[in-house]
């Protein structure tokens, strides 16, 4: 480590000035920051990591017992010294209840303060190797979740590795079916916020009237079925991301407060009369283009510039054409798996099939159609007759003529049942895969009610959930 970094807070000037005369001289390689604000340490803790923060334990503006537990709440591994002239046994022993490294009582010695100064930075910097080591190994296995090795993959692994060190929100924009949620979850995986999980809401899925209090909390008995408090998504992600999927359906009543929200990074719960203040990261996806949804007023230009701070694209299965016989492998094995069935060999002229194909649910679609190969698949390859047999897309068509076959043809009323069943089988799977399984936008495309279109899912026997962002 090149430098450490050590922020002290103390409503005492005098002690500030003096530690921040003495401790460079003891100390090698350390940057010293002095605050004489609880609230400005937070803004500072927030904004960068700090190897050691050394607090005292009573100031006017916050107590440091709450500062620990929010700064803690942050970063669950950030190394606290707390520092008192009101020393006590109980003081001491719920400090580092709450997770501070150590205690040291006012007044004390520059040389004792220097030692255990040194000891806690040994820790941190521990801490901190153990970080980068995991770091590494998390990048490696979040970046083999994807598949490909085309030009326009490179760069997308280029960029996530890019702003997953920073704090700034990040929009992921793509068609339906390009990797979205993937690129989220590794954005997040490889952020310093990884400690913590990555919560996740698909916000058309959950109706207006609940969207508010499902991101921001209520209070027991804000509204009526308000049976208890809730705590909110955004409470729910302090110290972590928080994960907003298809942002362009949020209603326009809830894009003014998710505004505020990220401008003062405090929220207010429903029937509460105090804001709480939070640290998320917003990560949002969409598959729409949110200009065209600021000109006709249905999002709002303002939080579009603030979702926007950083852009990730994820390109769409025709602009990595290259890729497909590599993802067709992989999910070759993954249905093999999923099957309890050995991978098949993919025949050559398959994937040549598959490569020059239009695939508008991209990947997505992709993955849907080598599993049902594989399931249809009556032997250890996946040939050509099978793929035939599975896309009628790629059959070809019988010349009619105006002889009558010997065998047997069915009843007019059962070909046309199997023939309707085969063709809402086929659409229903198109809809949903090209909206990620959300079934109120694939009611939309296909022209019915989500009822309509949830009673046609049940008797298909589709869960809508297979067919989500990978």
């Amino acid at each position: 480590m090149d430098q450490f970094n050590v922020l002290i807070v103390d409503d005492e000037r005098d002690m500030l000035d003096g530690l921040r005369r003495i401790l460079p001289y003891e100390l090698e390689k350390t940057n010293i920051v002095v605050t004489h604000s609880p609230l400005q340490a937070l803004e500072l803790a927030a904004a960068s990591p700090f190897d050691l923060i050394l607090m005292d334990v009573r100031m006017p503006e916050m107590s440091g017992i709450e500062l620990l537990e929010q700064i803690r709440a942050m970063d669950s591994k950030a190394t606290v010294i707390m520092m008192t002239a009101y020393g006590s046994i109980e003081t001491a022993v719920q400090s580092i209840k709450l997770g501070a490294y150590d205690f040291i009582t006012k007044p004390f010695d520059i040389p004792d303060l220097v030692r255990l100064i040194k000891k806690a930075l040994e820790r941190s910097g521990l801490i901190r190797e153990n970080q980068s080591l995991r770091q590494r190994i998390s990048e490696k296995t979040v970046l083999e979740e994807f598949v490909g090795q085309s030009p326009p993959m490179q760069q997308l692994y280029a960029t996530i590795r890019s702003v997953a060190g920073t704090d700034y929100p990040v929009l992921i924009r793509g068609e339906s079916g390009t990797g979205k949620e993937l690129a989220a979850k590794a954005i997040h995986t490889l952020s310093r916020r990884c400690e913590r999980g990555l919560v996740s809401v698909n916000c058309p899925a959950i109706p207006e009237h609940l969207l508010e209090s499902e991101l921001f909390g209520h209070k027991k008995g804000s509204f009526t079925g308000a049976l208890k408090d809730h705590k909110g998504l955004f409470a729910e992600a302090n110290g972590s991301s928080l994960h907003l999927d298809e942002i362009a359906d949020i209603p326009v009543s809830i894009q003014t407060k998710l505004l505020r929200a990220l401008q003062e990074q405090e929220i207010r719960p429903l029937g509460s009369s105090r804001n709480i203040k939070v640290d998320v990261r917003i990560l949002s996806t969409t598959n729409q283009h949110l200009e065209n949804k600021i000109l006709d007023k249905s999002f709002r230009e303002d939080l579009f510039y603030r979702l926007n701070v950083v852009s990730v694209e994820t390109p769409p299965l025709r602009e990595i054409t290259e890729d497909i016989p590599l993802l067709v492998h992989h999910f070759n094995r993954l249905s093999a798996l999923e099957l309890n069935c050995t991978p098949k060999v993919v025949a050559t002229d398959v994937l040549e099939v598959l490569m020059q194909r239009e695939w508008p649910g991209n990947v997505r679609e992709l993955k849907n159609f080598v599993r049902r190969l594989i399931i249809f698949c009556p032997g250890e390859e996946l040939s050509l007759s099978v793929l035939k047999m599975v896309d009628g897309r790629h059959a070809a068509r019988p010349v009619p003529d105006n002889t009558i076959e010997s065998e047997a043809i069915e009843p007019y009323a059962e070909a046309k049942t199997k023939a309707i069943n085969a063709f809402t089988d086929e659409y229903v799977r198109d809809v949903l895969s090209r909206t990620g399984g959300n079934v109120s936008q694939a009611a939309k495309m296909a022209g019915l009610s989500r009822v309509a279109l949830q009673k046609i899912i049940r008797r298909m026997n589709m869960i809508p959930g297979e067919y989500r962002s990978e």
